[in-house]
């Protein structure tokens, strides 16, 4: 294989159907409508499916109904269209059906505007819908861990029957660099024993999220839990950068991750032992091993495009062992590595008030710079 420049939504879009997509439904929205553009064209030229919907709400009960086939379909949205297809997410969730979606975050609140956030985090991390519901949540920090990552959800979602989520922001949907695609899979129309596709020659199926006996709604919500137990033993995923002799650690997903990759290896080149713990799956989140990580640093700073989503999972996965701060731009506004890197050397020349919230430190700091007040 050899690789070409690829624009992030493009890349995506081909791994998906190299991975055996049947069909997609979709509704534009910027920064991802380029992955629903590159669709429209390649699905029907290959034969298969591809629907632009009405809305958002017609999309994802269109992808719910595909999925009850036992087809590999996608959905693709940004930030506040996902907030319409939640209610269709929880249904999808609840009657145990394999589906991939991508989340191109934009920022918010409200319809906020075009530009890169990771404002989802909440949303999408921590379930979404209405129940106690556990997505699978992959966040790619490059064009080719997004193929990688598209390229293996449909097996995913597959193998335990659910909903993975692709969680990329604006700057990882429009930006173009070197990547390999994958093989393309022979195309299949699985039928497995659970599917709807027709009952000539057996009895008839039903899959429906509505469990109107309490009791035995209660034995679902178990067995839907322990299956998220085995997802948590087998598919956390992390990297890890320059932390074998870091006593400072930066904490961020995503295109912040990637970004204070490279504050990282400045502040490294002055002499400052950090390095960087990146989290892939954010549902599982590797909570052991950044715990483990936190018992031997003097100091952690956690890095987002938000106004500290993450970090709050931060603060209680880590149990005070060590002190926390936080940086972050928000609504759009994209760090840049020397404001990382600047929050770096805060962290190790500023003893911080462990009796503080750091996102109380991060707001009248940033708050003072662009404002000029508290």
């Amino acid at each position: 294989m050899t690789k070409e420049m690829l624009k992030g939504n493009v890349a995506i879009a081909e791994a998906a159907v190299r991975a055996g997509l049947n069909a997609y439904f979709g509704y534009p929205i910027t920064p991802q409508t380029e992955l629903l553009e590159y669709l429209s064209a390649r699905m029907p030229e290959l034969g298969r499916a591809f629907v632009q919907a009405e809305s958002e709400l017609g999309a994802v009960n269109m992808v719910y109904g595909a999925a009850c086939t036992g087809a590999r379909v996608l959905s693709s949205s940004s930030s506040p269209g996902i907030s319409l297809m939640m209610e269709g997410i929880s249904y999808i969730y609840g009657t145990e059906i394999p589906v991939v979606l991508v989340d191109v975050m934009r920022g918010g609140p409200g319809l906020g505007n075009i530009a890169p956030a990771q404002a989802d985090y909440n949303q999408i991390v921590h379930g979404g819908g209405h129940g106690d519901m556990h997505p699978i949540v992959l966040a790619p920090a490059n064009v080719q861990e997004a193929i990688d990552i598209t390229y293996n959800a449909f097996d995913l979602a597959e193998k335990y029957r659910t909903i993975v989520v692709i969680l990329a922001d604006g700057s990882l949907g429009q930006i173009m660099e070197p990547a390999e695609l994958p093989e393309m899979k022979p195309l299949l129309m699985r039928q497995p024993d659970w599917a709807t596709y027709g009952a000539e020659g057996r009895p008839k199926r039903f899959l429906s999220s509505i469990n109107i006996d309490p009791a035995k709604h209660e034995i679902f919500n178990i067995r839907m839990e322990q299956r998220w137990q085995k997802i948590i033993a087998n598919e956390i995923r992390f990297k890890e950068y320059y932390l074998d002799d870091a006593k400072y650690a930066v904490v961020a997903f995503g295109t912040s991750g990637r970004i204070a990759l490279s504050a990282v290896r400045s502040a490294r080149a002055k002499g400052i032992p950090v390095g960087l713990f990146r989290p892939v799956s954010l549902a599982p989140f590797p909570e052991q091993a950044l715990y483990e990580l936190s018992k031997r640093l003097e100091g952690l700073l956690v890095v987002e495009m938000n106004n500290g989503q993450m970090l709050e999972d931060v603060i209680k996965i880590t149990r005070h062992q060590t002190p926390i701060d936080f940086y972050a731009r928000t609504g759009g506004i994209v760090p840049m590595p020397e404001e990382i890197e600047a929050a770096i050397l805060r962290m190790v020349e500023e003893p911080v008030n462990t009796t503080e919230h750091p996102r109380d430190r991060w707001l009248a700091r940033l708050s003072q710079e662009l404002i000029g007040g508290s």
